[in-house]
């Protein structure tokens, strides 16, 4: 691959640094050791840490107590997900309107507990439908979903990524929901998460952060990169996960990421050693 990163001191320089989750932290339960390293020398140079996933399947606490567990040391102020980002657009944007949602009831009783109206999918109409990744899904769920937005709902979804990396493969997310239900109403959701504009603007609020004092750390162009390029985050694609070198040849120059790397064991040696 013919890629020449920028000088390191780009990275070196920022205040906030973000990292996706899955296939760039850890892959499912198998986290990369290299990656606390990575992590905890930031903490130790007094830089600050986010973390963001585009899985909305399960809450902050959930990731709380998986990153833990894992051994990165998170507080809750670290972790955010476009499940965050969507409700908060429901609060700001969106108050009192009913909003029937396709979920897991981890992601279900996050939007009740801050106070969301939400349905049970047998009502004739809904102000709001939005779709996410659900790996409790039921036809009646898509059923309920198409018939409601056939009535004229509004569509939404908390995050496009059409495949979720696990240790045995690829499997069915968000955005692959979201095509099902395109595919029946014609509709196409309002997304949510990366690379949404939304999100960085919840995560410049919540940090009191620049976007020119941030970066990004992913593993996927079309929504981790892509919330870099798009909306002016310094941008670092990990070869970890899901992108492969031949996708970053593929891609429009515009598109490509500001930084690659094998790992964020090679960020970690550019940058600490």
């Amino acid at each position: 691959m013919n890629f020449k990163n920028p000088d390191i001191s780009v990275l070196n320089n920022k205040k906030l640094y973000i990292f996706d989750m899955d296939g760039t932290i850890y892959l499912g339960n198998q986290v990369f050791p290299y990656a606390i390293r990575f992590i905890k020398n930031l903490r130790k140079s007094g830089r600050r840490v986010l973390f963001f996933t585009n899985n909305a399947s399960h809450s902050p606490s959930f990731y709380l107590e998986k990153l833990t567990r894992l051994g990165f040391e998170p507080t809750a102020e670290e972790i955010m997900t476009s499940g965050d980002v969507t409700a908060e657009f429901l609060l700001r944007h969106r108050a009192g309107q009913s909003v029937y949602l396709v979920g897991t009831d981890d992601l279900v009783n996050n939007f009740r507990e801050r106070g969301i109206n939400l349905l049970t999918g047998k009502e004739e109409r809904a102000d709001i439908v939005i779709t996410s990744f659900d790996t409790t899904l039921t036809y009646e769920k898509l059923d309920n979903a198409c018939r409601l937005i056939r009535g004229g709902s509004e569509y939404l979804s908390t995050h496009p990524d059409f495949n979720c990396p696990t240790e045995t493969g690829f499997i069915p997310d968000s955005g692959a929901i979201a095509a099902f239900v395109t595919a029946s109403t014609g509709k196409v959701p309002t997304y949510f998460g990366k690379p949404y504009r939304e999100t960085v603007e919840m995560i410049c609020e919540a940090t009191g952060c620049t976007k020119d004092e941030m970066c990004i750390f992913g593993d996927r162009l079309y929504t981790d990169i892509a919330i870099g390029k798009r909306h002016g985050v310094t941008a670092v694609l990990v070869l970890s996960g899901e992108t492969q070198p031949a996708d970053v040849e593929a891609a429009a120059e515009a598109d490509k990421p500001d930084f690659i790397f094998d790992s964020l064991d090679n960020v970690d040696l550019a940058m600490f050693s």
